[in-house]
């Protein structure tokens, strides 16, 4: 099952698992738009791979899956 981190790995900022706004690598890096969109240039920092809009997860999906709470930082 996807991870949905709640946090941009570059910048920090909260990333809500059924918005909009965050991308995700392969190995599920996440980012949030401006980082995605601008200085990464849509490529990830940590694998060099694409960086992709992540799915949302919402309703009943989200309330019996819920995110991670667990930030990640910077690597």
């Amino acid at each position: 099952m996807l991870e949905m981190r709640p946090n941009c790995e570059r910048c920090d900022c909260d990333l809500a698992p059924d918005e909009v706004g965050a991308f995700i690598c392969s190995f599920e890096c996440t980012f949030c738009a401006d980082c995605a969109d601008g200085p990464l240039d849509g490529i990830c920092p940590n694998c060099g791979g694409d960086l992709e809009p992540r799915p949302m997860r919402k309703g009943k999906a989200l309330a019996s899956n819920p995110a991670s709470t667990i930030r990640v930082g910077p690597k």
